[in-house]
């Protein structure tokens, strides 16, 4: 039993030693989930374009296009995955499919 527990007690300290490495490692900022800066400003530009032109409806090429960003598979896939996010967010609403509006 006094080897089980000091066995026990090796560890628990082994386990402390890690989780203070990995806290002093970690990035600070809360531990919340953010977005990293370089995505919150691109869900910023895209709610730029669409503040600029609150009553059109853009389909994710046409914003590209509004935007000068690449219309290649890849990069569109992720600006409809943004747009998707936006819709949820309650900033946008999607009036016909593939098709986005500011929500007024």
């Amino acid at each position: 039993m006094t080897a089980a527990l000091a066995e026990t007690e090796a560890r628990l300290a082994d386990l402390a030693t890690t989780r203070k490495v990995i806290v002093e490692l970690a990035p600070t900022g809360g531990g919340d989930e953010a977005d990293p800066p370089e995505s919150t400003t691109a869900y910023q530009t895209i709610l730029n374009a669409f503040n600029q032109h609150p009553d059109q409806a853009f389909r994710g090429r046409e914003l590209h296009d509004l935007l000068g960003l690449p219309t290649d598979d890849p990069c569109m896939n992720v600006t409809r995955s943004r747009l998707g996010r936006l819709t949820r967010q309650g900033f946008l609403i999607q009036p016909g499919r593939g098709i986005y509006q500011k929500r007024t």
